[in-house]
């Protein structure tokens, strides 16, 4: 079946199982199939026509001055995840890196925040997930902390707006005021 793109843009993030379910009404096993097919194509193809936002480069190197500590809580897989920050030039501007793992079943993104928090040794009072999903301001919510939307992502409109994000940043320059604001709250 071949679909528009912008109608394929909302899997760009989000866990993808849940996505797949969600968008095509399909049962959990069926979903997991369509991942595996999804990725048959993504990881020799798919994760080089791949390219940082731009600004993140000077945005994280700028946090990093400012004595922040990085980390990333993605739902894609961990080998992945590295794998596009070392492409981009990126995991060096990370203190932690934590992807999913297809072998175990703790995939949830909270689960998957909760795992970058440990590794950080991170409060939930003093921690601020960035996130253009749904699933980004709903796993930190159970997770205890903040979540800043972003609207460059994958998000559909009103997104952000309907689970109620803490803030929305429209660019990169609003993110780094707002992450700087709550530092000094």
């Amino acid at each position: 079946m071949d679909y528009p793109l912008e109608d394929l843009l909302c899997f760009v993030g989000p866990p993808l199982v849940e996505k797949f379910m969600e968008v095509f009404g399909v049962e959990e096993q069926e979903a997991v199939t369509l991942v595996e097919d999804f990725r048959e194509r993504y990881l020799p193809v798919g994760v080089f026509e791949s390219a940082p936002f731009p600004g993140i480069h000077e945005l994280l190197q700028s946090l990093r001055r400012e004595g922040f500590r990085v980390g990333i809580a993605t739902s894609k897989p961990q080998q992945l995840a590295e794998l596009l920050l070392e492409r981009a030039e990126l995991k060096k501007l990370f203190d932690v890196v934590i992807g999913s793992d297809p072998q175990v079943n703790n995939n949830a993104k909270w689960e998957v925040i909760t795992r970058a928090m440990e590794k950080l040794d991170a409060k939930p009072e003093t921690t601020v997930m960035v996130g253009d999903t749904k699933y980004d301001v709903l796993g930190a919510r159970r997770c205890g902390v903040s979540c800043i939307g972003v609207r460059w992502g994958s998000a559909a409109p009103g997104e952000l707006e309907d689970v109620q994000a803490d803030a929305i940043a429209a660019t990169m320059d609003e993110l780094e005021k707002l992450l700087m604001d709550r530092r000094k709250a």
